[in-house]
């Protein structure tokens, strides 16, 4: 396994400028021209998106220079990658061609981030790597404790959060515990409940159970030296009786001022990632597919993942197909929006939504 990150090379002397392409007929046009390079470049989902351009098709090059049964896997998010294969000669090999191609374009793997490794057995003193976030790494077990077994003990694949992300995570937490020492209880909720909340859902697809646990056991630690610098002269009893109260819903003492409540790592569940097919885009056409993964896309919301498993991928008024690109709305079928049973709810598109408020009754089709 290769742990790769492209870097830019220095231009040579013959390549144009970056607003060589641009024709500019005055100071003016110009200085607009060097403000949108600017701009373009300052933001984030922009660097990420011209990485995904400029590195198109190097999968494809990497993957298409070997034969299929010896072909290496290449898995890239924008500027970083990884490349998989069993054997360290073929993997050297791999390597070389990601460099040979990136060279046409002026970039190079950065040799600082750039190392080998092995994901079950020691190599250069390391097991396992690192990749947006994720430590991903391979444990021996005993031959009725894992899949692979084959009359011998075998392995199983681990997928966590890795100790720089917790690390990073837990100073955050910290720095803000410590910069609202002087303020109301609710304004360190406020800030560390939406931090909470995405950090656990980016990594809920993972193994991360056990670690969801420890960063709560952790945050209340903190959370408690907070309450003691807020009350010196006061026992630690009446501080945790001040600031923690019993959450009617969940059963359990929380970090509360009975208004809003610290939500807990622990609270999100963990769940499966379905995975995307190599060659699948949203807009490729292939309905069915996407239809059927609906029901797990992470980016919709969870009525919708739900009536879309009921509905077996079909709306209700015309008997269509629903497709990922299709505008989709959640009906309430008796007219009462406060009523939210499932019973109630049908999925369907934007416009058999406007043509079902036209008349009194909605049609439903059988599928």
């Amino acid at each position: 396994m290769a742990r790769n990150r492209t870097e830019r090379l220095p231009p040579p002397a013959t390549a144009p400028p970056i607003g060589g392409y641009y024709q500019a007929t005055s100071r003016g046009d110009v200085k607009r021209i060097h403000n949108l390079q600017r701009l373009v470049l300052s933001s984030y989902s922009a660097r990420l998106l011209l990485a995904n351009v400029a590195l198109h098709g190097l999968e494809q090059a990497i993957a298409l220079s070997k034969p299929q049964y010896r072909r290496p896997a290449l898995i890239r998010y924008a500027a970083d990658l990884v490349i998989l294969h069993h054997d360290l000669d073929s993997l050297e090999q791999a390597r070389q061609e990601a460099e040979q191609w990136l060279a046409q374009m002026g970039l190079r793997l950065k040799p600082s981030k750039t190392h080998l490794t092995h994901t079950l057995n020691s190599y250069q003193g390391k097991v396992g790597f690192d990749f947006l976030g994720f430590t991903i790494r391979q444990y021996r077990t005993t031959k009725h404790r894992t899949r692979t077994y084959r009359g011998e003990p075998g392995y199983k694949t681990l997928i966590r959060p890795s100790k720089k992300a917790i690390k990073r995570h837990l100073s955050k937490l910290k720095q803000i515990i410590r910069d609202y020492r002087g303020t109301s209880q609710a304004a360190p909720i406020g800030k560390l409940n939406p931090i909470i909340r995405g950090w656990a859902n980016y990594y809920k697809t993972c193994s991360a159970k056990a670690i969801f646990n420890l960063l709560d056991k952790e945050l209340f630690w903190k959370l408690a030296k907070w309450g003691r610098f807020r009350h010196p002269r006061k026992w630690w009893k009446w501080v945790y009786r001040r600031y923690w109260q019993r959450h009617l819903q969940k059963g359990t003492i929380e970090f509360s001022d009975d208004d809003y409540t610290l939500i807990d790592h622990a609270d999100t569940k963990i769940e499966q990632h379905a995975k995307v097919k190599e060659s699948k885009s949203p807009f490729d056409g292939d309905w069915p597919y996407w239809t059927t993964r609906l029901g797990k896309d992470p980016t919709k919301s969870k009525p919708v993942c739900v009536l879309m498993r009921i509905q077996k991928g079909r709306c209700t008024h015309c008997g269509l197909r629903l497709r990922a690109m299709d505008v989709l709305e959640v009906h309430h079928q008796d007219s009462n929006h406060n009523n939210h049973h499932y019973t109630n709810l049908a999925l369907i598109h934007g416009h058999c939504h406007d043509q079902a408020h036209r008349s009194p009754v909605l049609v439903t089709t059988a599928a």
